[in-house]
């Protein structure tokens, strides 16, 4: 854990007992603040009291004597409205803030040196995250790695000698970060998502290019330029005097590092040179996973690692739970569990990387549906519908792919099997990737991804990927 003692001898109420706020109480708590703590869910309240932690209802709380209100990330600020303790704090001109925010004011007051690298952006963050975690490890880093990532940041060890951050930060979290100022700043990409959170893309884009633009004086921006809110991002951040890393899938870059291939290249005044090479890397196939990889390899040249150490980390990537994951094989058909794609534009990345699909998507539908997946219509051989979506998914995709409605995963995972193994495809591959959120039948998509591999794994005959 890390103390948080920047609003030692301070009342501080915090709204949110999940994982992030339950370890933002405790961390206040030994840094010896008052803590009242609240959230509408009686049972997250009975758990935090069960934690030794003090409770109270911050309806009827005095707020005069309370120097911050620390939201968990997922209570709404702004959109559609701002939730009723929002409302109390700022009828009481009480700050709201977030974990990342307490962290970053602890970092600044305990160890103003420690190495911060925060990640953003609409899809990708995690498996970036996750690598940039690994390659610092494997050239010998003490790496501290969460966010919106797995731990809570609070939650992670204390600053101390050689220890680095690595942290994944949402966009609901940069909302409550006024104090961000990372050593490395990554933003990916920018696509439509979140907008009932944040109202308009506008707020949403600049929301993610808070995170790389707000990096130290001396700190590194990557920005991946291949949108046209990243583009605009980097441009403005090199503006203001900053480092800027420019990082591209689409074409060759004068300054920067870019994709050509399987390989990555760095270009410097007009030269280029090799960077690494992903041939063969199966954690890191497929264009999006290139771009992923280069940002992390601009953070990785940042703090000045060698290219043979950045290579060996690269080949040795295991890769994240969720995200492109090979669960294994039944004869030729290779199974894929993609449960992380919750909108079209991550679903697209895995569609662009197989050949001869038998897809499994649907659940709860993000705006747009899957329109915008009809370039990738051609690469799939059947569609298995599932969830809320398969409606709608089903009328984008007549006379286009062929489909059925299986409505629940298993029985898709068993029609998949049935067409894959019976198609006599080279390398037919079954690929759960949903373009949609998972909240009609599982509680989140690691509980569907998870259900996905398990499935899977009972399959008589199956070889499960060491």
């Amino acid at each position: 854990m890390i103390p948080v003692t920047c609003f030692a001898g301070k009342t501080v109420a915090l709204f949110g007992l999940g994982g992030s706020g339950l370890a933002s109480a405790q961390a206040l708590k030994t840094g010896r603040a008052n803590v009242i703590c609240f959230d509408d869910d009686t049972a997250r309240i009975a758990d935090a009291e069960a934690a030794g932690l003090h409770t109270d209802d911050l309806r009827t709380t005095d707020w005069s004597n309370i120097s911050a209100l620390v939201l968990s990330p997922g209570v709404p600020l702004t959109h559609p409205r701002p939730h009723w303790v929002v409302s109390k704090a700022r009828e009481a001109e009480v700050e709201i803030i977030g974990d990342i925010e307490l962290f970053c004011r602890e970092r600044a007051v305990v160890a103003p040196g420690a190495l911060f690298i925060a990640v953003t952006g609409t899809n990708g963050k995690s498996t970036t995250t996750a690598l940039t975690a690994h390659i610092l490890r494997s050239a010998g880093f003490d790496v501290q790695m969460g966010g919106n990532i797995g731990v809570p940041i609070l939650a992670l060890e204390p600053f101390g000698p050689n220890r680095a951050y690595v942290i994944e930060i949402s966009s609901y979290q940069t909302d409550l970060t006024p104090s961000l100022k990372p050593t490395i700043g990554i933003l990916l990409n920018v696509t439509e998502d979140h907008l009932d959170r944040h109202g308009t893309m506008d707020n949403y884009a600049a929301l993610k290019a808070l995170v790389p633009a707000s990096v130290e004086p001396n700190g590194t921006a990557v920005v991946a330029i291949d949108d046209r809110y990243t583009r605009l991002t980097a441009e403005r951040i090199s503006r203001a005097g900053k480092k800027v890393v420019r990082v591209s899938v689409t074409g060759p870059l004068r300054d920067g590092l870019y994709v050509d291939g399987t390989r990555i290249i760095g270009g410097s005044g007009g030269g280029a040179f090799p960077v690494a090479q992903l041939a063969g890397i199966a954690s890191l196939r497929g264009v999006h996973n290139a771009q992923n990889a280069a940002a992390a390899i601009a953070a990785a040249q940042a703090l000045s690692l060698d290219f043979g150490t950045i290579q060996k980390a690269l080949v040795s990537f295991p890769g994240l739970p969720h995200r492109m994951e090979e669960v294994g094989r039944l004869g030729a058909v290779l199974y894929v569990n993609d449960s992380k794609a919750t909108n079209a534009d991550s679903a697209a990345k895995a569609l662009a990387s197989f050949d001869d699909i038998f897809w499994i998507a649907g659940g709860k539908a993000k705006t747009g549906g899957i329109t915008s997946l009809e370039q990738f219509f051609p690469k799939i051989r059947k569609a298995y519908l599932i969830g809320e979506a398969a409606p709608d998914f089903a009328r984008t995709l007549d006379g286009k792919v062929p489909y059925e409605i299986n409505e629940v995963l298993s029985a898709a995972v068993d029609a998949a099997t049935r067409d894959a193994h019976g198609s006599g495809l080279k390398e037919p591959v079954v690929l759960l990737s949903p373009a949609c959120a998972s909240f009609d039948q599982y509680r989140n998509f690691e509980v569907r991804g998870n259900a996905f591999r398990d499935i899977v794994l009972a399959l008589p005959g199956i070889q499960a990927r060491a």
